[in-house]
């Protein structure tokens, strides 16, 4: 039997991992801890076989392709959905061949330098990209058709004349006003006469489609707050470079947009009235209805508890509310859905008013609800379709399906009156669906952290599974000894709320031993953290790669992570207790869960607790030391936000509330510093532009003023981030050192 070349690196990186697995060694965080702990991600990456994750249909919507790692490599499949054929979606030894003869370097077929095709001309071409050029191979020949560049040029800053609907028209902006112009005429015509620079016209034009009508915003800027950063040690030259940008930060003025509307036949413009409109955090982009009566935005007010849909009439520039979603906390604004069916008769909102995240329909006449589409205590996650000619609405849930982790996605299809709820993807798995282009089936990945991913072709009308794709091949993984995450959840500060989250074991856990804990803790409001798939992939704001958990344990220890309450994707009630109290992190939540799962588990040690984050969670593993330092004992926190006033505007003001108030200060790392318990390092990049480094630098103010010892690493020209590969050993380094009293080894 012929062995391929990759699979035996596989082979022997398998044996060498289990050989430094072996013997249960009786010591934890030695030099064999980490190098099992270096070589977990590559045994974990190589041998998760058939579990694709991503599938792209084609333009025809008829096939589709992924790309799945085998024992060969990465082989592309393409499925034809009509004959229910699935092979190779071209022949890779022939175009590694091709791409070795043009690049003059060799090309392993099963480890090609890209991971995503373009199918083109009727399939006969596909497209990729490398680097930054796009190469096309005739699917007949295997020959090179062309190769270009990846434009970066990026958005002109002029912009082109907005051309009618009718094509008799131009509007363009003109020494900050609205101009129009006939394109069969010379004759320019201004619209507006009162725009200077310090109140312009917008350039995002918006034409009503019968053409008699324009509409636009009149933009009224701040001075923008400038912050800095210093790269101390750049590439191209010795002296250090000053960098800056612009940075709003909550309490900062905003731009005021103010809606404006024109009659073209007449040549005037028409004052939009009715309601006031003040304060606003955003407008957004405007949209006529399609007979030209009406144009809609949707306004969010500073502060985050009012948002409407408004609407101005053509004809008069009068304002209407059609909807006005009121919150004595704040509106979610990743929540927010609104779609208008058949030209706005009626529309689809997405409000959080029953407790819950849920759909209605609303009478576009009269401004009411004609009836709550779904309702219970579970969320809806997404709308994915609406098919207004059959009245029913595809969308991801989750929550609904009793004893189930309530994080967990499924897909359901529902009418628009809330009748006929449908569950499409019955497997208690969290789900990921990847829909044909006319929506009549679509690809259905599947698994849990503790159960790996089923791909299967689902027909989108009821569900019912087509043909099977792949499913996954685990077993050269577990043949290292590798434990699968524990999924667990226990009850939260209020002894009802179950909160959920997953214990990871080392390779050569030993029930006998007692281990030390360290939480990787996230508590952004935005969203929820904990990966519901297997192998923990990455989820928004995340941070982590999926093996970064993996390999801490390795050392040591039993490495945790739950969603506490104050985020996202429960109930109502479950993600305001955030609200203006951010230093909260759902920590009285946490510490309840790790007790509970230290009682079920012994050999978890708390009284040695870690705990670490990034950048919302750099803030919230500071805040453990500060506010909870008879539960932690070290920390590391990297590219933190230490007081929300020193952050970014958006996000801070969604959750602290506008104005600035008391509440900033006490939810501040900054402020409460001298209460700094434990040990603690502090990991920054000097060139981070996510979350001002002053953030962490004033921080390092307060605690040595006020004494305190403490570890500091700034690494220079490194952006928002962990800390990177010399960041993660200093940060694995201290907690060896601090939770098992050990040196660590030499590097």
């Amino acid at each position: 039997m012929i062995i391929l070349p990759d699979f035996k690196r596989i082979c022997c990186v398998i044996f060498l991992f289990i050989a430094i697995s072996a013997g249960r060694l009786a010591a934890q965080g030695r030099s064999s801890d980490f190098k099992r702990a270096g070589l977990i991600k590559n045994a974990m990456e190589r041998n998760v076989l058939h579990a694709p994750n991503v599938f792209k249909w084609l333009v025809n919507g008829k096939k589709f392709w992924y790309l799945q790692r085998t024992q060969k490599g990465n082989e592309f499949t393409l499925v034809d959905v009509a004959t229910g054929k699935r092979g190779a979606a071209f022949d890779q030894q022939k175009l590694a061949l091709s791409l070795s003869k043009e690049t003059g370097k060799k090309t392993d077929p099963y480890e090609l330098p890209f991971q995503d095709i373009d199918f083109q001309k009727n399939d006969q071409i596909i497209a990729f990209t490398i680097d930054d050029t796009i190469w096309q191979f005739d699917l007949g020949s295997y020959q090179l058709i062309n190769k270009s560049t990846v434009s970066t040029s990026g958005i002109s800053e002029t912009s082109s004349p907005v051309i009618s609907p009718d094509g008799k028209w131009e509007a363009f902006i003109r020494n900050y006003n609205v101009y129009i112009k006939s394109i069969s005429g010379a004759d320019t015509i201004q619209l507006s006469a009162d725009g200077s620079a310090a109140e312009y016209y917008s350039r995002d034009l918006k034409w009503s489609p019968d053409s008699k009508k324009l509409a636009d915003y009149k933009i009224k800027p701040v001075k923008t707050r400038q912050v800095y950063l210093i790269e101390s040690s750049p590439k191209d030259q010795l002296q250090p470079k000053l960098h800056s940008r612009s940075y709003a930060k909550p309490g900062d003025s905003l731009p005021v947009n103010t809606p404006c509307l024109f009659h073209v036949e007449e040549k005037k413009q028409v004052p939009v009235t009715g309601v006031p409109i003040d304060m606003a955090y955003n407008l957004s982009a405007i949209k006529w209805q399609q007979d030209s009566r009406a144009f809609t935005f949707e306004y969010n007010k500073r502060g985050f508890q009012l948002f409407q849909v408004l609407q101005a009439d053509a004809a008069s520039g009068q304002l209407k509310p059609l909807i006005t979603e009121t919150s004595p906390t704040f509106i979610a604004s990743q929540k927010r859905y609104c779609y208008d069916v058949s030209d706005g008769q009626e529309m689809i909102w997405a409000s959080e008013r029953d407790g819950w995240n849920h759909l209605y329909l609303y009478d576009r006449k009269t401004g009411k609800v004609k009836n709550q589409i779904t309702k219970g205590d579970w969320v809806v996650r997404k709308v994915v379709s609406v098919n207004i000619k059959d009245r029913t609405i595809v969308f991801e849930g989750s929550g609904r399906e009793a004893g189930q982790n309530p994080y967990l996605i499924h897909y359901y299809r529902i009418n628009f009156d809330g009748s006929k709820l449908q569950l499409l993807t019955p497997e208690n798995a969290d789900h990921t669906a990847f829909f044909s282009n006319d929506g009549s089936c679509f690809v259905d990945t599947y698994s849990r952290m503790d159960l790996p991913p089923v791909a299967v072709l689902r027909n989108a009308a009821d569900g019912t599974v087509m043909m099977p794709l792949e499913k996954a091949d685990i077993t050269g993984l577990l043949s290292t000894g590798w434990k699968m995450p524990e999924v667990f959840h226990a009850k939260g500060r209020d002894g009802v709320t179950d909160i959920w989250g997953t214990i990871i074991r080392p390779v050569n856990f030993d029930p006998q031993k007692k281990y030390p804990v360290i939480e990787y803790i996230y508590a952004g409001p935005h969203n929820s953290f904990v990966p519901s798939k297997f192998i923990g992939e990455t989820q928004s704001g995340d941070y982590r790669s999926k093996t970064a958990l993996h390999e801490l344990a390795e050392l040591g220890f039993i490495v945790v992570q739950m969603d506490g309450m104050g985020t996202s994707n429960r109930s109502k009630a479950f993600h305001d207790v955030c609200w203006k109290n951010l230093k909260d992190a759902g920590f009285p939540d946490r510490i309840r869960w790790i007790k509970a799962a230290a009682k079920q588990y012994p050999y978890m040690d708390i009284s040695r607790m870690g705990i670490y984050g990034n950048s919302a969670g750099g803030q919230n593993s500071v805040a453990a030391l500060l506010f909870h330092p008879e539960f932690y004992k070290v920390a590391v926190s990297s590219s933190g936000c230490h007081d929300n006033r020193m952050d970014k505007i958006g996000w801070n003001e969604s959750w602290m509330g506008y104005p600035v108030g008391p509440q900033y200060e006490a939810s501040s790392n900054v402020t409460h510093a001298k209460q700094l318990q434990g040990k603690l390092l502090l990991i920054l990049g000097e060139m981070d532009t996510n979350v001002p480094p002053e953030s962490t630098l004033q921080l390092v103010d307060k605690l040595i003023e006020a004494d305190k010892d403490f570890d500091f690493l700034m690494i220079p020209g490194m952006g928002h981030s962990l800390g990177g590969d010399y960041g993660e050993h200093k940060r694995r380094d201290f907690f060896v050192k601090n939770l098992m009293g050990i040196t660590p080894p030499v590097w």
